[in-house]
């Protein structure tokens, strides 16, 4: 049996349509009948070079939604027919000392959806029992993908900006800062969006998400900021962003990937205030998010495209033009 498959052939060249064998799913595994699979900037950064050593050939793709179709001879959390969703974080070592101390993301054996071993790119596509989540039933198949990692490095991005925060700034408005935006402003806190200079339609859409303002990176906001994150791979964005933030104030970068940080004053970041990274997500960030998303709720604003558009929704990607997130409609759930 066979599949249609966009396959990476070669990091910096586009993905090849291909027929490929469908996967057999491992004893820990489920087969999975791909529904829709968003389109992240993580893959446009696996395509165009800047993560290293990803598997070649390689199905990109980890905002995976779809339905079990077959379990291996030892899964016991997913059954037949269940509707499920398959992130970035596709297996850990639970050996190494992250694992050990409920630092998952950090595992010094990881493997990564899309990255590392194949994913959702493709009609069907294997994953660990274990780490994958069933699909809250409120959301259709390709508003669900987005929350899978535009949604969840944002939550923990998020979450680690720190507690009882009132004013939150988001550099970089895509995917992510627009799930975020929703989930920040049903806890009460006012964001700041901050985009291209000139970009006028993402200032718009993030106003239409339900930001309090919005600008060019380049300018301050109205008040001090309790903490911002930031989206863009814009390594420049750092210095601006510990400049809008109060004494105390965090600046997260929610980025795999991001260019180089330039040097800066010490001046800007005296007063406490902190600069720190995500990395990758905890199955726990998984179970938050989707458990959190229908009560707020997170409505995901997306434009489809068919499996073999799956460049030209990178190319958009890369061009900036994209409002919201992309999502591979598949087939139908």
């Amino acid at each position: 049996m066979e599949m249609r498959a966009m396959v990476l052939r070669e990091a910096g060249r586009p993905l090849v349509a291909e027929r490929l064998p469908v996967p057999e799913p491992g004893s820990d595994q489920v087969l999975i009948r791909v529904h829709t699979c968003g389109v992240c900037h993580t893959d446009l950064h696996i395509v165009d070079r800047e993560l290293p050593h990803p598997k070649l050939p390689l199905i990109p793709g980890h905002e995976i939604v779809g339905t079990v179709v077959r379990a291996g001879d030892r899964v016991e959390r997913r059954t037949n027919g269940e509707r499920v969703g398959v992130p970035w974080l596709g297996h850990t070592c639970g050996e190494c000392r992250y694992c050990m101390s409920g630092r998952e993301n950090l595992c010094d054996r990881p493997l990564f959806t899309g990255y590392t071993i194949d994913g959702g790119f493709a009609e069907y596509v294997v994953a660990d029992q274990n780490y994958v989540f069933p699909i809250p039933p409120e959301y259709g198949d390709a508003e669900a993908a987005p929350l899978l990692c535009a949604g969840l490095i944002g939550y923990r991005s998020y979450r680690l900006a720190g507690e009882g925060l009132t004013r939150l700034g988001i550099y970089g408005f895509g995917a992510a800062a627009h799930i975020i935006t929703q989930i920040a402003r049903y806890h009460g806190i006012r964001v700041y969006a901050f985009t291209r200079a000139g970009d006028a339609k993402a200032q718009d859409f993030a106003r239409s998400m339900g930001a309090t303002w919005a600008g060019p990176s380049t300018e301050r906001p109205p008040e001090e900021l309790d903490a911002a994150i930031i989206f863009a791979p814009v390594g420049l964005l750092v210095p601006e962003a510990l400049q809008a933030v109060a004494k105390g104030g965090r600046v997260v970068c929610g980025g795999i990937h991001m260019s180089d940080i330039p040097s800066f004053p010490y001046a800007i970041l005296w007063g406490e205030r902190m600069v720190r990274s995500v990395a990758n997500l905890t199955r726990a960030d998984a179970e938050e998010l989707l458990q959190l998303a229908p009560h707020v709720p997170v409505r995901a604003r997306v434009q489809r495209y068919p499996l073999e558009g799956a460049n030209e929704a990178l190319d958009q990607m890369r061009q900036g033009e994209l409002r919201g997130a992309a999502v591979l409609v598949i087939s139908e759930g």
